[in-house]
């Protein structure tokens, strides 16, 4: 499905300071070059800023992680989550339409939406409160039909449950998120029907998702930020270790020499250490008299070098290859005489 950015767009986009201050610490977890693995998490953030993805948000996150603006627009545009255009102040809600729901009727739901909020998907409805789209597979298929409003599922509806739900919202409340008909979980309908005399052993009154939201308490508002204190565990750093004290380096002292001993004086011939044992000091060291080192020339004259011909070079041969005078075919005992 082909996803576009809305016709119109806000002039300019900028992050709260609260939620500047949470953009830059998630960049923070990545190294240095890989700041735009972070392009989600903060295309999410600006969406819960101003409720739909604009371009301007897309420009101004690519600007903060330094991407190319289309790179963070393939982003933007792959992801359903991402809202790019208009959506209630409210609420938007999401009908699940697939096989599940559909066959228990998802449809009904639908035609809700379409009296209650608006005739077509993505449009406010007209006092602005909500907006609504069908979506593919949100997990719930035990529970359907279902459908997620703001970030919480409300499973087993009907047309009227879904109603319900709409007022309350409309009047500032917040509806009990999960199933309608009482369900715990994705128990069977009624109860569970197997192990039941452990059914009730330690129960809470709602399954983990439920007693989260109600423990929140306002799951359609928002995130702005606010919420609950920024937390960077990886920002924490220990203090730098200080270096190891550098031990001064010993003077060498010289030795005695083997297998000389000391004169009357107690007077002895020294030898130093020398630089590497392995590798004394040769004549090509910079720094050094190669006169020093290089063993002195026998007496009298070396003999004298013969002198030799340069190599001259023939016209090309038959392959177009240059021969020298050295080449096997110039030589006499090479040349075969003519059959």
């Amino acid at each position: 499905m082909l996803r576009r950015l809305h016709a119109e767009q806000p002039e300019s986009f900028a992050f709260t300071p609260a939620n500047r201050a949470w953009a830059e610490a998630q960049i923070a977890k990545y190294p240095e070059g890989r700041q735009a693995s972070a392009i989600i998490p903060l295309l999410w953030r600006a969406q819960e800023q101003e409720g739909w993805l604009t371009r301007p948000a897309i420009e101004a996150v690519a600007d903060m992680l330094g991407m190319p603006y289309i790179r963070a627009l393939e982003v933007a545009t792959f992801y359903f989550m991402f809202q790019l255009a208009p959506v209630g102040r409210i609420a938007h809600v999401q009908i699940c339409g697939t096989t599940p729901c559909m066959l228990r009727g998802s449809e009904d739901l639908i035609e809700v939406c379409r009296r209650r909020i608006s005739e077509e998907p993505h449009h406010p409805s007209a006092d602005g409160l909500f907006s609504w789209e069908e979506v593919e597979c949100l997990g719930a298929c035990a529970n359907a039909p279902m459908a997620q409003i703001g970030k919480d599922y409300y499973e087993d509806l009907t047309p009227e449950s879904l109603e319900r739900l709409l007022d309350a919202l409309a009047a500032g409340e917040v509806p009990v998120p999960g199933s309608q008909i009482g369900r715990f979980a994705s128990e069977p309908e009624g109860g569970p029907t197997t192990l039941t005399q452990w059914a009730g052993e330690g129960r809470q009154p709602h399954n983990g998702s439920v007693a989260l939201a109600l423990e929140i308490g306002d799951t359609v508002k928002r995130i702005d930020g606010t919420e609950v204190p920024l937390v960077t565990p990886w920002r924490r750093s220990a203090p730098p270790e200080e270096p190891p004290p550098v031990a001064a380096e010993e003077a060498q002292e010289p030795r005695p020499s083997e297998g000389i001993p000391a004169d009357g004086l107690g007077i002895t011939v020294q030898e130093a250490e020398a630089e590497s044992a392995g590798r004394p000091d040769g004549a090509r060291e910079p720094g050094r008299d190669a006169r020093a080192t290089v063993a002195p020339s026998p007496a009298g004259d070396p003999a004298p070098v013969p002198e030799q011909a340069p190599a001259l070079l023939h016209g090309p041969a038959r392959g177009g290859r240059r021969r020298s005078r050295g080449d096997r075919g110039d030589r006499p005992e090479a040349r075969r005489p003519a059959a």
